[in-house]
């Protein structure tokens, strides 16, 4: 699973999802991909599982790239302790989600193929997405 090799900080602070993404929100690598259509916060098992997905159904035919990366460490404490005694322990990371990010793209592959692996892909996440391709900005 993605995980950061080294961090500066252990922990960091929860933090709150406003607006849209300004950054990743065009095609740069393949010429299909799947936007996010909301807010979340993504795991690492999350990606993890819909690249499998993704990967299973082309085949590993083209090439997929994933466009986040799980950068923030969440923390839990354990079940039935008292309150106070600090923050719990990292438990998994999570990777901040803004409407309008592009989280995977491919390239390689014709539309349907492309189509249908995003589509398994985005069902193993817990957002809306998008199917989107390269002629959607060349028309606008």
């Amino acid at each position: 699973m993605l995980q950061p090799k080294k961090t500066k900080y252990k922990k960091k602070q929860k933090g709150r999802i406003r607006g849209n993404s300004t950054k990743g929100v065009f095609l740069s690598r393949g010429a299909y991909g799947i936007k996010a259509m909301e807010s979340a916060w993504v795991t690492s098992r999350q990606l993890e599982s819909a690249r499998i997905a993704a990967t299973r159904y082309m085949k590993r035919e083209g090439k997929l790239w994933i466009n986040v990366f799980p950068d923030k460490p969440i923390t839990k404490k354990p079940q039935e302790v008292r309150m106070g005694k600090g923050k719990g322990p990292v438990e998994f990371w999570v990777s901040v989600i803004k409407p309008g990010r592009i989280l995977f793209e491919v390239d390689g592959v014709s539309m349907t193929i492309a189509r249908e692996a995003l589509r398994l892909a985005s069902q193993k996440l817990p957002i809306k997405m998008k199917f989107i391709f390269l002629n959607d900005f060349i028309i606008k």
